[in-house]
């Protein structure tokens, strides 16, 4: 996991700086566990744009990732190590020992040839999925379930992790990455390690075009528009447009917008931090 910064022999690698992909040892994707992806455009299904600043980009393929790692018992060997377009980890190709293949995100240390497992008495080891249960307090945890075998939604994207602080009763208190302390049933499952690929954040596009092939399209700021295009929009010269506040009126930088009687408050120990 490194960066490379380039020579500024054109204007758009000026200021670029990508990921070194040398963690990387398959370049072509398993075709059996490839799904077609249709682009929206932003747009719903009476072709209304809902969502802005989305459309182009370059072609893709979903890679189905298992991320509920159910095969109790029975281990696989890692076969490669990927990039996937869909997110900023990396994914690895696992074999298991009855010939099934699946995807799964690929934490720091992971290496081609390696051995993983999952289920009750599994060796809490860098790839193993466990038991909220069974890990030891402490332990750096990723690929996090919030509902007991509805798979991981928490701790997934490039570098971050969770931390499994204490247990009390049939719940387990982890930390968040947002640095929440949240309240989670122990029998929800999570993977040992940090996700990887963790210098993504240092990463720049280094020119406009980059965030097209992405599929991002320009993004107008609020304050150079008209007052009847934005709350922030009008004003004589470079005027700043008063509170900030998105296009349909709600505040930002500051402003809570979760629901003050949420079901779930009541698993929330710590709140995430400003």
């Amino acid at each position: 996991m490194a960066v490379r910064k380039l020579k500024p022999v054109t204007p758009g690698q000026r200021h670029k700086i990508i990921g070194a992909f040398d963690t990387i040892t398959k370049s072509a994707p398993e075709k059996s566990l490839l799904a077609p992806l249709k682009r929206s455009g932003g747009r719903n299904n009476d072709g209304k744009m809902t969502m802005r600043h989305i459309g182009g980009g370059h072609k893709k393929r979903y890679r189905i990732i298992d991320f509920l790692r159910n095969k109790d018992g029975m281990e696989a060997i890692v076969k490669g190590i990927e990039y996937d377009p869909n997110r900023t980890a990396r994914i690895a190709l696992v074999v298991y020992k009855d010939g099934d293949k699946n995807y799964i995100i690929a934490p720091i240390g992971l290496q081609v040839g390696q051995t993983i497992n999952s289920g009750k008495g599994v060796a809490p080891e860098i790839g193993n999925t466990l038991f909220l249960s069974d890990i030891p307090l402490g332990t750096i945890i990723h690929n996090l379930e919030l509902e007991p075998g509805r798979g991981a939604v928490l701790a997934r994207s490039a570098g971050s992790y969770a931390q499994l602080t204490s247990r009390d009763g049939k719940y387990a208190i982890v930390k968040l990455p947002s640095g929440e302390s949240r309240m989670i049933l122990t029998t929800c499952r999570a993977t040992i390690g940090t996700v990887g690929n963790s210098d993504h954040s240092l990463e720049v596009s280094g020119k406009a075009g980059r965030k097209r092939w992405l599929g991002r399209r320009p993004r107008v700021r609020g304050v150079v528009m008209n007052p009847v295009d934005h709350p922030m929009g009008g004003g004589e010269g470079r005027s700043s447009g008063g509170h900030p506040r998105s296009r349909n009126g709600m505040p930002a930088k500051g402003y809570k917008t979760r629901a003050k009687k949420k079901a779930s408050n009541k698993y929330i120990i710590e709140k995430r931090k400003k």
